[in-house]
């Protein structure tokens, strides 16, 4: 069975070889939709009995592990170094340096291989992460399957 649990964060980015609007600096409202394989506990008693994982646990999951790191902060590619430098002299600011250009399919990437183990050792290690869509917009995503 597959369950999927949405989530929301903002972020800031910038696609730096880009040939359009998106080398410049801007933001996005992402989606990030978590779906989750696993067999039903069937255990009398308990509070997730009937459940594959509880929904808020997937996404208290999903906070610790990606979106509490992302929301609200600037995901910059390490090797942009302009935009690195700049947003250093910025007191305090939030910054996500990232081991490649944050398009979408390497954000999506980064979320499945960041969160696979976070859930895979959850609900008696049941679980496996079947695939994260990360949306950049309404109209455009990402997806990584297992």
């Amino acid at each position: 069975m597959l369950i999927t649990r949405r989530l929301e964060f903002d972020a800031g980015h910038r696609i730096p070889d880009h040939k359009s609007q998106c080398r410049n600096l801007h933001g996005h409202r992402y989606l990030i939709e978590i779906t989750l394989a696993g067999e039903v506990i069937e255990t009398a008693g308990d509070s997730s009995n009937g459940m594959i994982m509880d929904f808020s646990d997937i996404k208290s999951i999903a906070k610790a592990e990606l979106v509490d790191q992302w929301d609200h902060a600037f995901l910059v590619y390490a090797g942009d170094q302009s935009v690195v430098d700049f947003l250093a002299t910025l007191p305090g600011h939030k910054t996500v340096k990232l081991d490649r250009i944050p398009t979408a399919e390497n954000l999506a990437q980064i979320a499945f291989d960041r969160l696979r183990p976070a859930y895979q050792n959850c609900y008696g290690k049941q679980l496996r992460l079947q695939k994260i869509r990360l949306y950049e917009t309404p109209n455009c995503w990402a997806d990584v399957e297992a």
